[in-house]
This record gives structure tokens, sequence and C-alpha cells, in this order.
């Protein structure tokens, strides 16, 4: 045992008093992080907030309002069935991996609305992994989907953050978020960039997606700031940053699970079971419908975010076609 001279008592002292000083600073942080989700919940007039997703209906009214919409979708699917016959087939040979730089637009009404850079960083880091099989709870995949389970090999790096406030306390589905005449902020470079709007949405409505093919002005995925990442200000139980996973799954050209219908409602994927509605919460393995067990795990359904940690094969090739020769996103290959 070294003797407690001066300066080791010194030492001994300064460690002790750092070790007290870092433990306070993390206390500290903690009840911030708590502070900011109980803020979250309160500003919630639902007692359980639901998984809700707008897109199947902004796309409706887009095929409404956009005449040539329709006939540019259905050259889209075209292009897919194409390339993954072709793929399938060895002709094609897959893409590697594929790097997304994105555009975060925050517009903020009060302080908590005007979300960190750490929370920002959160959603990032959750995408990165979800699109590469990394997360932490891919191991809960069922033993009868676990050989469906994919690898997307695409990553995400943020390249700007663009800050916006505003006196308006709601945005709805309307995409007047995405122009600054609006009051919102101008989509960039959608042509090489993948832009995601971080404002309250409204309407009970955690996010919506824009598919690809349609209005260029207003492409990218919308998500209020309570399911935007898994750090600050964010509400239980949709704070693990699944939502923007789901979302960014519609953007490039995913389907909800069930179809958007009833069993025979196809979502386009061969290998998702066919399934006859969503489900929620965390439903106990096997949900069975349809004659099969749901891929309820999935992230396209609309359980909790803890409760949803894959993509299939399927919906990799699916992904991936939009980048192929002819694609609608095929801009985004360097």
């Amino acid at each position: 045992m070294i003797p407690k001279t001066p300066i080791n008592a010194f030492i001994a002292l300064l460690i002790s008093v750092l070790t007290i000083s870092c433990i306070d600073s993390k206390k500290e942080d903690d009840e911030e992080a708590n502070n900011l989700k109980e803020i979250a919940a309160v500003d919630q007039t639902r007692k359980r907030p639901t998984r809700t997703c707008s897109t199947m209906d902004i796309l409706k009214k887009h095929l409404t309002e956009t005449p040539d919409l329709r006939a540019k979708m259905i050259t889209i699917e075209k292009q897919c069935e194409a390339f993954i016959k072709s793929r399938k087939s060895g002709e094609t040979k897959d893409l590697n991996t594929i790097s997304i730089p994105i555009i975060v637009h925050v517009i903020y009404n009060n302080e908590n609305e005007n979300i960190s850079d750490t929370q920002i960083k959160s959603q990032i880091d959750i995408l990165n992994q979800d699109f590469t099989k990394t997360n932490l709870d891919r191991d809960q995949v069922p033993q009868e989907f676990l050989p469906l389970a994919a690898n997307i090999q695409i990553n995400f790096n943020l390249e700007k953050v663009i800050r916006v406030s505003s006196e308006r306390t709601e945005w709805g589905t309307g995409d007047e978020m995405k122009f600054s005449s609006s009051g919102g902020s101008n989509v960039v470079t959608p042509q090489s960039h993948l832009n995601i709007w971080v404002c309250n949405i409204g309407e009970e409505a955690l996010g919506y997606a824009q598919f690809p093919g349609d209005n260029p002005l207003t492409d990218g995925i919308v998500i209020s700031p309570q399911y935007f990442g898994s750090e600050g200000y964010v509400l239980s139980p949709f704070d693990r940053g699944r939502t923007a996973t789901h979302e960014v799954g519609h953007w490039l050209n995913l389907r909800h699970i069930w179809g958007d219908g009833r069993c025979m409602k196809d979502d386009y994927v061969d290998d998702t079971p066919s399934a006859d509605q969503p489900n929620y919460g965390c439903p106990e393995y096997p949900v069975l419908s349809c004659n099969t067990n749901d891929m309820s795990m999935n992230y396209m359904d609309y359980v909790d975010d803890t409760c949803m940690y894959m993509f299939s094969k399927g919906q990799k090739d699916r992904m991936r076609a939009v980048f192929a020769e002819g694609g609608p996103r095929q801009s985004f290959i360097k």
C-alpha cells in the first residue's frame, strides 16, 4: 500500500472531488432529461398516444391534386419489379452501402420544440443502426422471421440543421412547414438530400412522409419533436426514434406491413405475411391473422418503438430499387 504523503493525499482528495463532481453532473443531466420527458408527456392531451402515420392520407390527397402522379408511381412500380427480378436472377449486382446526407429543419414555437443537437444526433444514430441491422434489440426477432431480417446497407449523415422560429403552435399535414413563404423552411436539394422537418404536426399525427415520384418541393418526411430521437424532449412509448425509421421506410417506397387493407391487400413485398390490420402497443408474439403470424415487430407496423426492430429482405430489395438505374432516387448515387 502506498503511504499517503502530502502529494498522494492531495491526489486522492482531487480524485474524490472529481468523482463527486462527475456524479453530481450526471445526476443533473439525468434530471434534465427526465424533466424534458415529463414536459413532453404533459403536452399531450391523450392518456396514451397511439401510433398514427398520415402518409397514406397524404398520398391519396396528392393523387387527387396531381393528375400525373399516379402514372409516375405506376412507372416506379414497374422499375422496382424489374430491378428485383433482375437482382434475384443474378443479372443485376446489388449496390454497395448507400450514404444519404440529411438536412434537418427544426421549426419551433417554444424552447422545448427547439430540440437540441444532442436529440438530433440521437435520431441519426438510430437510423444508422436500424438500416444496418446493428440495433441492439435485433436479437428479439422471433426465430420464424430471423432468416428474413435484413441489413439494408444504408448510412445517414447529418449535413445541416436549419432552425426557424414560428408563431404557429400546430402545422397539420398540409406541407406548409416546407415553405418559407408560409413561415416554414424551404426544401434543400431534394435530389441529393433527405429533408426532415421537425415541428409540431398536431392532429394526433406522429409523422408522415412523401413517396418517391411526388413533388420535389415537398419531398422528405415530417415528425413532431416529441417523437424524434431518443434523448431530450421525447414522449414514451415513441421515444426510441422509430417514427423516423418508419417514415424513412415510406420515403424509400415501403407500404405499411398490412398493405393498408385487409388480408387481400398487398404491401408489394413477398416475404412479409399478409395481415388483417395494424398492430398497436406491444403485442405478444405470435399474433395470428390471415392464417399466418403477423410480422408485428416490423418497422412498418404501428407497434410501440420498443416492439419494432426489423426490416425484411424483401423490403430491402424494394427500398434499394429506388436507387438503381431508372429509379426515382437514382440521383443520390454518386
